[in-house]
């Protein structure tokens, strides 16, 4: 069965610290460290003493790839790519979750697939390629705002990540999408969704992407990557609220990889 971690955006507004408290406490087996405008995450000593405070490992690295995180680091997407692989193989994590680029990084996107490639085989770190969506309001047309595209089950990439939220957004059937890449899923970024065009980020079980029937799929296949629960704590009115989110979310994940689809 594939042992299940914590993201430390499952935690946020908390700091990094909070996240790898959360994960030691309710017995997760590992850590996803999204690095982020927290100053711990972008520091690999602390992230590193972090692990071996709490005694829990760090299976992977999120790139500063999002919206908001586009100045961490600096400016330079190669350049965040670059310190992320430092940063997980320092701390030992072996995989690096990153984003396609957005469509105004022409240059960047234009090199993506071949420059991930490289990187992979430079520095000998798995590089998953998240899946994403087409951005939309109400309408079920959305607007294409990511290059080579938002189905990275269609590119390429020698590693995956499938992020169920993501995949709620864009209205895709994961397992699908999952057979799609086959051996290249490599990531699971566990959550949930109800198909608006918000990324929701629910705790599973509490959207309509078959979350149970997903980890049953992969538990049939024998999937041997990181599931990962990635939810959206920031409405928990108090930290037993968040716990509770928290807690269901390892024990729906425990259940349901454990038992693979007929």
């Amino acid at each position: 069965m594939s042992k299940v971690g914590l993201s430390t955006a499952s935690t946020y507004p908390e700091s990094t610290a909070h996240g790898f408290d959360w994960a030691a406490r309710l017995g997760y087996d590992s850590v996803e460290v999204m690095v982020g405008i927290d100053a711990l995450s972008q520091q690999v000593s602390a992230v590193r003493q972090l692990s071996e405070h709490h005694g829990i490992p760090v299976s992977a690295v999120h790139s500063p790839c999002l919206l908001f995180t586009q100045r961490v680091w600096g400016t330079d997407p190669w350049g965040k790519l670059e310190r992320s692989a430092e940063m997980a193989a320092t701390v030992g994590a072996d995989v690096v979750v990153v984003h396609p680029p957005f469509r105004w990084q022409r240059e960047y996107a234009a090199g993506f697939v071949d420059g991930i490639a490289a990187l992979e085989n430079s520095t000998g770190m798995v590089f998953a390629v998240e899946n994403m969506y087409p951005w939309r309001a109400t309408s079920k047309r959305g607007l294409e705002m990511y290059l080579p595209g938002w189905d990275t089950s269609l590119q390429p990439y020698a590693n995956t990540t499938i992020d169920l939220s993501h995949a709620a957004i864009a209205q895709t059937d994961p397992i699908a999408m999952a057979e799609r890449m086959g051996p290249r899923l490599r990531h699971i970024h566990l959550t949930d969704g109800t198909g608006s065009a918000k990324d929701e980020h629910l705790v599973p079980g509490r959207g309509t992407m078959g979350a149970d029937a997903f980890l049953r799929h992969l538990a049939a296949r024998a999937f041997d990557g990181h599931v990962v629960v990635e939810i959206n704590t920031r409405r928990a009115t108090d930290a037993a609220e968040r716990e509770r989110d928290l807690v269901e979310s390892l024990e729906f994940a425990r259940e349901h990889l454990a038992v693979p689809a007929p």
